[in-house]
């Protein structure tokens, strides 16, 4: 099997593994006074610790999560919770178009509520304009909420503009960061966000674990009720080893990132290399996009049956987010910059990591290549 699908989810790495292994053989609840739950709870520190310190900001500004859908949709609803106790009435989200899931399903959550919603216009390449962001900002504008690299096409915004331009008018500033860890590089305090939000499996960690970053001093409730933890703004029983192996993973991760870096673009520009003969190829990551990712439509294809005959032939790829795998639609990132529904539906995104070789990036384009020919409608 060859797995081209890193943006989906990155395996655990034998470090991450063990480390699980580890913190998941100690029995104390990290919320317990006694030597066991002290035990666990050195461990869930720990693993905070680490991702503080890859992310280079305060361990007490960190939240442990269950991932990125849920620090996206914390974020959106207990930002317009806050909004709606001080003033009473719904207020003003921008956003963008070629945002994840879990942003747009909120967004459109709190239109539904009354709440005005605005939509940025992206360029061919589906970048954002600090200028555009800053004419559309209102007295009543509650939160800017922008992907820092996209989850199917790879374009990284220039987060610290976007960020200057909301933080000049006094707006919050999130940014899904859930694609860059380990891949590109992280300034969150000197990009100025007020949040972001991290998923452990995009870097080599544990699936359903995720970190949220809230800038000292902002007010952010929780959208759960229960206990204390997180700081009261996450209860429930803190996850040990998952957060202690996604710290481990982190760790390594970044460690290894400008290595990992030029990696994935000689992997992503060799596998281009060998698709370029199929006929009307198009390309959709933008050349200064992250080199994690390779969008490619085969115009006139039928995306389902070019996954399945890559399937078929031992290549993991995928058609767009996997959190959209299965609804039939063409992908609203792609329709987003302009491409028809009929080449949306015809394009694959293929995506590399740290243990990609050359040898599988090959066997992978001449896979597409025929691929490609069986899968002409």
């Amino acid at each position: 099997m060859i797995y081209l699908d890193y943006a989906a989810t990155h395996p655990m790495t034998p470090q991450a593994l063990a480390a699980y292994a580890e913190a998941a053989a100690l029995p104390g609840n990290p919320s317990s006074v006694h030597a066991a739950g002290q035990a666990a709870r050195e461990r869930l520190e720990e693993g905070r610790a680490r991702v503080a310190a890859a992310l280079g900001v305060d361990p007490r500004t960190v939240i442990a999560n269950g991932g990125g859908t849920e620090g996206d949709n914390h974020v959106l609803l207990g930002v317009a919770q806050a909004w709606r106790e001080r003033h009473g009435l719904p207020g003003h989200l921008v956003t963008t178009p070629t945002e994840h899931s879990a942003v747009l399903a909120p967004a459109r959550a709190l239109a539904a509520q009354g709440w005005a919603v605005t939509f940025l216009t992206p360029d061919a390449g589906g970048h954002y304009a600090p200028a555009e962001l800053a004419e559309v900002l209102r007295d009543d504008t509650a939160l800017v909420s922008i992907h820092h690299a996209n989850n199917e096409i790879g374009t990284v915004q220039d987060t610290a503009a976007l960020a200057a331009a909301a933080q000049e008018r006094g707006v919050a500033y999130h940014t899904d960061a859930v694609q860059a860890p380990g891949v590109l590089p992280l300034d969150l305090t000197g990009w100025g966000v007020t949040f972001a939000t991290f998923s452990a499996h995009k870097w080599g960690g544990p699936r359903g674990v995720g970190f949220l970053y809230v800038r000292r001093g902002t007010e952010l409730p929780p959208v759960t009720l229960g206990g204390g933890q997180e700081g009261g703004l996450r209860p429930g029983t803190g996850n040990t080893a998952g957060v202690y192996a996604a710290g481990v993973a982190l760790t390594s991760a970044e460690a290894a990132r400008e290595a990992t870096f030029a990696h994935l673009t000689r992997r992503r520009d060799r596998f281009l290399a060998g698709v370029s003969a199929i006929p009307g190829l198009r390309l959709n990551h933008p050349a200064d996009g992250s080199p994690k990712v390779a969008s490619v439509t085969v115009p006139g294809a039928d995306g389902e049956a070019l996954l399945m005959n890559l399937d078929l032939m031992g290549v993991c790829a995928s058609a767009g987010s996997a959190c959209s795998a299965g609804t039939m639609q063409p992908s609203h990132v792609l329709t987003a910059l302009g491409l028809s529904e009929a080449d949306a539906r015809a394009t694959l995104r293929f995506s590399f990591g740290a243990a990609t070789t050359e040898a599988e990036v090959d066997a992978a384009a001449a896979a597409l290549v025929q691929a490609a020919e069986f899968s002409r409608i």
